[in-house]
């Protein structure tokens, strides 16, 4: 038997390029709470891993300009799903934290379509299967986090 070799990086980033955005288009097309936008989404995201922080910052993070933030931040205060309080170390700024409707939110937005993908995963995939997605899952977000 043949031995395979390693595969070229540019074959595998173009084999996940395929099958992310598929999943993504997938995922997105799922029934959920549309309450909120991608865009949205994310920038509640960020304040939930990462914790407090300022409008430009999260727009680094996001790789937007801060225009680009500033009408998301806007719409999530104005909806009381974030708050701005004054940074404790520059009065001038100010920070931005997720609130518990907004933690709520984000977490309705998840759970239904995790439920919906852990069902596929129960009835569609093996144990194994299972355990190569989990071992990937930490390898995409790294990759994710690196672009």
């Amino acid at each position: 038997m043949p031995r395979r070799s390693s595969p070229e990086p540019a074959e595998v980033a173009s084999d996940l390029k395929l099958a992310i955005g598929l999943f993504l288009r997938r995922i997105l097309q799922l029934p959920g709470s549309d309450e909120l936008t991608i865009a949205e989404q994310a920038t509640l995201s960020r304040l939930e891993h990462g914790g407090p922080t300022t409008a430009s910052a999260l727009a680094r993070a996001e790789q937007v300009s801060p225009q680009a933030i500033g009408p998301i931040v806007a719409g999530l205060e104005e909806r009381g799903l974030l708050v701005r309080s004054p940074d404790p170390t520059d009065g001038r700024r100010a920070l931005l934290s997720l609130t518990a409707s907004g933690r709520a939110m984000l977490r309705d937005k998840r759970s239904r379509r995790v439920e919906q993908i852990a069902k596929v995963l129960d009835e569609k995939f093996s144990r194994a299967e299972l355990e190569t997605l989990q071992a990937a899952a930490p390898l995409i977000k790294r990759l994710s986090e690196q672009l």
